[in-house]
């Protein structure tokens, strides 16, 4: 009796390499510092672009400590707490103690950071909506469902699965 379960894990292998090259793909794409500077100009924000995604990261995970906006933005801690200083010093961040640990200082978006991001979030509305101005809005459904989904399987913890 042959397994189909070997044929459906080497498909699924096969669709694992396909997904993994179009997540490069992307990755690639959004890391460009050129795509920030679009974003920036789209917005009409006087923003220097290395500071961009420590306040777009802010802004979604706020309260947040530099060592896990560090994590998140791929950056070493020494150079995202710099940035976040003059982040704060353009008043668009606060530092203020932690909520679970009050040793630890956690920044936050001002008023004046909100209405940057929301001019970014406007410019990147823009720009998706011309990205995706030939897709059926199921196709747009679908590949909404999809990534949360599989953005929430991949922050599960993989160490027990392998």
């Amino acid at each position: 009796m042959t397994s189909t379960k070997r044929v459906q894990n080497t498909h699924i292998s096969a669709q694992l390499r396909q997904l993994h090259g179009a997540l490069l793909d992307i990755v690639s794409v959004m890391n460009r510092p050129q795509r920030d500077e679009v974003l920036i100009k789209a917005a009409g924000i006087p923003l220097d672009r290395a500071l961009f995604p420590l306040l777009v990261g802010v802004g979604r995970f706020g309260p947040i400590g530099v060592v896990e906006l560090a994590e998140r933005t791929g950056r070493d801690y020494t150079t995202v707490s710099r940035q976040m200083a003059k982040l704060e010093g353009l008043g668009l961040v606060e530092r203020q103690a932690g909520t679970a640990d009050r040793r630890v200082r956690e920044a936050v978006i001002t008023a004046q950071g909100q209405a940057m991001t929301d001019a970014v979030d406007a410019a990147r509305d823009r720009i998706g909506q011309a990205i995706f101005k030939t897709w059926a809005a199921e196709e747009i459904d679908d590949l909404v469902r999809l990534m949360r989904k599989f953005a929430d399987a991949v922050a599960e913890d993989p160490s027990d699965e392998a």
